[in-house]
């Protein structure tokens, strides 16, 4: 594992390089403690001070630029009171809310938990075990993970003991509440699958209207996710992000996958002017199993970004990867999915496949993937499409007797729901749905 950012023998002339970064850092980092944990955080700050927001001259952001983000001036988000209701899944008993990146338990339920499963914050663990997992996963130093590690105060914790199935999914939700003034909220989350365990979460970001509303509030939500899948382990993990049409949001995933064990991510984007989302996985063991599901749904002028990267570094290792853009007006979408299989992932058998949807003639997809291979006895593919709606499709169900507006529609919906199909909760494949015929139909 990873030693924390340790940083405090950095030159102060070479600090303090972005006076935006500097700010608001500043403004984010209010609570002071004692012990490793504020180590950890100070550390992290040093990196942060050391940093400068990336630009559109950087390789990896060079389609999207976050010189918007550098205007607004961002104030922490404070708890707000705030109803979930419209948010809660009737399937799922045990919840955890986090308001403005502060933990809500009274907005929680984590009654009657199974035996072996520990959800709540960093209360629910022993210090020494928080210790050995947080901020320990790689790319730590990246930029915005290292803001986010810098103010660190509530965290979601999911804990699954050894050999612990549990049967139902966990939800976590995070809900951005603004004020009079723009607010930045960075939501964090461990998880940690013990040997031999199962276990399914629905990971959901939103606002108190939801991605519908063309009129919202301006927030900044910086998450971060750290996934631990532990020998012969399993989670399904279930990203949603719903943002309103002015917030920006960037989110890390970082997923640590031990041998035998099996990791699957449904990711669905819609709305937020800006977004981007970097999934990591590191694997670290052999025969591990990783599966990657993906939905972008844009509109106006919005700019959704996906970054991948998997390190496939241990024979006998499998991965499949699918990820869909709808993108409409003048909408921009972005895909990069880099796949790495060294000399020593001998029999590794990965795919990849992005595939894009424009709805207008002004829309546009920049997709890269991307396959690094070095091993010489392996089974790699990866393409990539970009299509619009077709006309001899849409004449085919005009045909059939249904309108033009509502062809469109159909295919429209046909697309996205191959990924969404995969979200175990009925009920919230069917707010999805309604979700991106909204948004795809103004």
């Amino acid at each position: 594992m990873n030693t924390p950012v340790s940083l405090t023998s950095i030159p102060d002339s070479l600090l303090d390089r972005d006076g935006f970064l500097s700010d608001l850092l500043s403004r984010v980092t209010t609570r002071k403690s004692d012990g490793w944990l504020q180590d950890l955080r100070d550390g992290a700050a040093n990196w942060v001070r050391h940093s400068v927001i990336p630009n559109t001259r950087e390789e990896e952001w060079r389609f999207t630029d976050l010189s918007p983000l550098k205007q607004v001036e961002f104030n922490l988000g404070t708890f707000n009171e705030t109803s979930v209701e419209d948010f809660v899944l009737p399937e799922v008993s045990v919840r955890l809310v986090f308001v403005n990146g502060v933990y809500a338990p009274g907005l929680s339920n984590t009654e009657n938990l199974p035996a072996g499963l520990k959800v709540g914050n960093l209360d629910v663990l022993p210090g020494e075990v928080v210790r050995e997992y947080l901020a320990q996963a790689e790319g730590e130093k990246e930029v915005f993970t290292a803001l986010n590690t810098a103010a660190l105060n509530d965290v979601a914790v999911v804990w699954v003991g050894k050999n612990v199935v549990v049967e139902n999914p966990i939800h976590l939700l995070f809900v951005s509440v603004s004020g009079e003034s723009a607010i930045i909220s960075q939501p964090r989350c461990l998880v940690v699958a013990e040997c031999g365990s199962q276990v399914c979460l629905i990971e959901e970001y939103t606002n108190r209207r939801g991605a519908e509303n063309a009129e919202e509030e301006v927030y900044f939500t910086n998450g971060v996710t750290e996934i631990w899948v532990n020998e012969n382990a399993q989670v399904s993990h279930n990203r949603i992000v719903r943002e309103g049409a002015a917030a920006f949001h960037i989110g890390k995933t970082a997923v640590t996958q031990a041998r035998y064990s099996r990791y699957s991510c449904n990711a669905v984007t819609v709305g937020g002017r800006i977004s981007r989302h970097n999934l990591e996985i590191l694997q670290t063991g052999e025969q591990t199993e990783t599966t990657l599901n993906g939905l972008t749904v844009i509109a106006d002028s919005q700019l959704a970004d996906t970054h991948s990267a998997l390190s496939l570094n241990h024979p006998h290792g499998v991965s499949k990867q699918l990820h869909k853009c709808i993108i409409g007006d003048r909408a921009h979408g972005v895909f990069n999915g880099k796949v790495f299989v060294p000399k020593l992932a001998q029999l590794t058998d990965a795919s990849q496949l992005n595939r894009n949807l424009l709805l207008s003639s002004k829309s546009r997809i920049d997709t890269k993937p991307q396959l690094e291979i070095t091993a010489d006895n392996v089974k790699c593919a990866h393409g990539a499409t970009v299509s619009q709606l077709e006309d001899n499709e849409i004449f085919y169900l005009q045909s059939r007797g249904i309108d033009e507006n509502d062809a469109r529609k159909l295919l429209v919906n046909a697309f996205a729901t191959e990924i969404i199909n995969f979200i175990p909760v009925a009920s919230l494949r069917e707010s999805l749905l309604r979700t991106v015929t909204s948004l795809t139909n103004k």
